[in-house]
């Protein structure tokens, strides 16, 4: 039986199989290549930040998904830099000098706070993932139903999600079974076509 269960602390344990299972069910993507360290880092500063978290969905005590989030983005991508650059930056070095590009594409993520600012008041799904070989169980499901339970929609607009858009077909299909609804498409400065989704309570 799944149970789901904030992380309220930093336990080594959890961050590391997170940081791995990110990696596992991710192996191509940017911040899976500049290395375990670096998303150990990530997620720990998402479950450190007050207005962030890490929810993990966990079968006979093994941490088979997550998801992380913040109900204010844009300060928390302020704080990243402010408190975390060097640390970050240490943590990626061997992937930069492995692939210099990465460099400036490290610098442009750490300059979301104010491309992720909004004149409404939301929460960002920033990351999700599921072990590979429970995919298609339902744990995303609820995973995104858990989160949508703690928030409020009085008080936030919407939870906000961006994915890409091309040859990822069926991670689209998996936000619009879940209730949300294409607000717009867009290039990033990278050139990669992405997606942005929305759901409203």
């Amino acid at each position: 039986m799944i149970q789901l269960r904030e992380l309220k602390e930093k336990i080594n344990n959890d961050i590391d199989y997170i940081a791995e299972l990110h990696k596992r069910a991710f192996p191509t993507f940017f911040l899976s290549q500049l290395g375990i360290p670096f998303l150990r880092t990530l997620y720990s500063c998402y479950i450190e930040d007050s207005d962030s978290g890490v929810i993990v969905a966990e079968e006979n005590n093994c941490i088979v998904g997550f998801i992380a989030f913040s109900f204010d983005y844009s300060r928390f991508y302020k704080e990243l830099i402010k408190k975390h650059l060097i640390k970050f930056a240490l943590c990626s070095f061997g992937a930069a000098l492995r692939h210099p590009t990465f460099i400036k594409r490290l610098f442009g993520a750490f300059s979301k706070s104010d491309s992720v600012r909004k004149p409404e008041k939301y929460v960002e799904l920033a990351s999700i993932c599921v072990d590979p070989q429970v995919e298609g169980s339902g744990v995303g499901s609820l995973l995104i139903d858990h989160l949508k339970s703690i928030v409020d929609f009085e008080a936030y607009d919407y939870i906000n999600l961006e994915t890409d858009a091309m040859n990822n077909d069926r991670v689209n299909s998996f936000y619009i079974k879940n209730g949300f609804v294409l607000e717009r498409s867009f290039v990033t400065n990278e050139g990669r076509l992405m997606n942005e989704y929305r759901y409203k309570g």
